[in-house]
């Protein structure tokens, strides 16, 4: 398993070692000591969310804020996607900054998210089955967001315009300058 270290603190992309042969593939997506002894991340993971979505949806951008804020391990089990997540921590370097990354099945690259991002992702294939691992429950009231479209993060979801497929409750979420940050 190769884990690197991107831009934003705590922000990691882990791709997992394949082995493939005649019957197909294998590999480990989450291995908890190699997590915790040889990375330092060391949660548990108390819930796993899974995700059907069709080409064009947007879902996002969201996060929990404390004391039910969360990590999360994105993977995608089939199809294609555009994974972005924002730094609100204030006190980070790379605060209001965008990181994106295409995960898919063929890549097998999944996304380990520090408490403090708002997340969300865009489907590029036809269809994508989404997992995430997180560390604490979902709490509608500590539930905070980013409208997808917000114009200070300019963020490109490799969707045109006229095919992107957004929820009433994502259309509704506030700028970037005006969301809730994390302390």
């Amino acid at each position: 398993m190769q884990v690197e270290a991107t831009d934003f603190a705590g922000l990691y992309v882990i791709t997992p070692k394949v082995f493939s042969d005649e019957r197909g593939d294998f590999f480990e997506s989450y291995n908890d000591s190699v997590f915790k002894n040889k990375y330092g991340m060391d949660f548990t993971w108390v819930q796993d969310n899974q995700s059907h979505s069709t080409y064009g949806v947007i879902r996002g951008l969201h996060m929990q804020k404390a004391p039910h804020a969360q990590t999360k391990l994105i993977r995608v089990l089939q199809g294609e996607i555009l994974d972005v997540v924002v730094d609100m921590r204030k006190s980070s370097k790379t605060f209001g900054k965008v990181f994106s990354i295409q995960l898919s099945s063929e890549n097998k690259k999944q996304l380990f998210i520090p408490k403090g991002f708002i997340h969300g992702f865009s489907v590029l294939s036809p269809t994508a089955d989404v997992l995430y691992k997180i560390d604490d429950f979902y709490n509608k009231e500590t539930e905070v967001g980013v409208i997808y479209n917000d114009a200070t993060l300019s963020i490109d979801w490799k969707v045109p315009v006229e095919k992107q497929i957004v929820s009433e409750k994502d259309l509704v979420l506030p700028s970037f300058n005006n969301a809730t940050y994390y302390e």
